[in-house]
């Protein structure tokens, strides 16, 4: 598919707008109906959708915004980026791409307030290398466990739901790595080398970008597991900074649930009644902690309750073997 733009050149282009999606069509377009309401004037601003796995309806969903829009800006592109190749690499064909000497960068799943863009320049100064704004993630009264663990993104130091960035810097650095090829620490190593670059980050609570939870499905901390092997890449390229700002240590807790585990599975294959009653009560006790942390601040559905229990057993297990396969694929020691 083409790329396709329309532009208008009274004004200079002050900022790019880079937001990949991947056929989630109406999430893009409520997205997009924010990001055309912006209080910055149209013509200086312009928005690059980088479709990670083509398709006609998104390049549609885009054509009608650009004909709704014409009159008064600002800038839409469609970029066409044959995948999946995941985030990291979509957002490297936008920026490129972009006319404007800052880039912002969003999902195709938030919901930009009318000033972000305008509060984001605003707080750019000119020692400022890159800028992260504010991000709200209304939660329920009871959230469940799936709720509770994306709101930690309100809290995060960089996410590229929310994030500015000079265009020369991303030269500099190349964009991002597109070895992460899932929505995970992909986010965390650009600012791990902005970091190292010594850049200057700058914060703008006032540039708002509200992250709504999308519905999961059952189970859904399970199939996010398998994310846990890009954390051995993130720790191969950055291991200060990973034990740094994101885990000071091993899952020792989930490596003790494993050990006993095996051991109790030992134990009932050799037939020993005291290996295997001991292994199983460490797993047992061990396991029951985990869930009732999950379970503590969250919904008490006897649904959610039943998920709870299902994936606290099944959690311990599958992280350390992605962990242990994450460190085997990017030949790291790491735990």
């Amino acid at each position: 598919m083409p790329t396709t733009t329309t532009s208008t050149d009274t004004e200079a282009t002050a900022v790019s707008v880079v937001v990949p999606t991947c056929g989630r069509l109406d999430l893009l377009d409520r997205c997009l109906d924010a990001l055309t309401r912006q209080t910055l004037p149209g013509p200086s601003y312009e928005i690059i959708i980088v479709d990670d796995e083509p398709n006609h309806n998104t390049l549609h969903l885009v054509a009608g915004w650009r004909a709704r829009t014409l009159d008064r800006g600002p800038r839409l592109v469609y970029v066409s980026n044959a995948g999946p190749h995941g985030p990291a690499a979509a957002r490297n064909r936008g920026w490129r791409i972009a006319q404007a000497p800052v880039i912002a960068f969003t999902d195709d799943d938030t919901v930009p307030s009318p000033t972000w863009l305008a509060s984001g320049l605003a707080a750019f100064g000119d020692g400022v290398d890159a800028l992260c704004g504010r991000i709200e993630m209304p939660l329920p009264a009871r959230p469940t466990d799936y709720q509770r663990d994306a709101s930690l993104l309100q809290t995060a130091e960089f996410v590229t739901a929310n994030c500015f960035c000079r265009k020369r810097v991303l030269e500099q650095l190349d964009g991002f790595d597109e070895r992460f090829t899932s929505p995970w620490r992909e986010d965390s190593d650009l600012h791990f080398r902005l970091l190292e670059m010594q850049a200057t980050i700058a914060h703008a609570p006032e540039a708002l970008v509200v992250h709504p939870v999308r519905p999961a499905p059952w189970g859904v901390s399970v199939l996010q597991i398998r994310k846990v092997a890009f954390d051995a890449l993130l720790y191969k390229k950055h291991p200060q900074l990973y034990r740094q700002k994101i885990r000071g240590g091993p899952r020792w807790d989930y490596y003790v649930i494993v050990a006993a585990l095996l051991a109790l599975l030992a134990g009932l294959a050799a037939g020993s009644k005291l290996l295997s009653t001991l292994a199983g009560a460490v797993w047992l006790t061990l396991t029951v902690r985990l869930c009732v942390r999950r379970l503590t601040g969250t919904a008490k559905t006897p649904s959610h309750v039943a998920e709870m229990v299902f994936t606290s057993a099944l959690i311990p297990p599958l992280a350390v073997f992605w962990r242990v396969a994450g460190a085997i694929r990017y030949r790291v020691r790491f735990a």
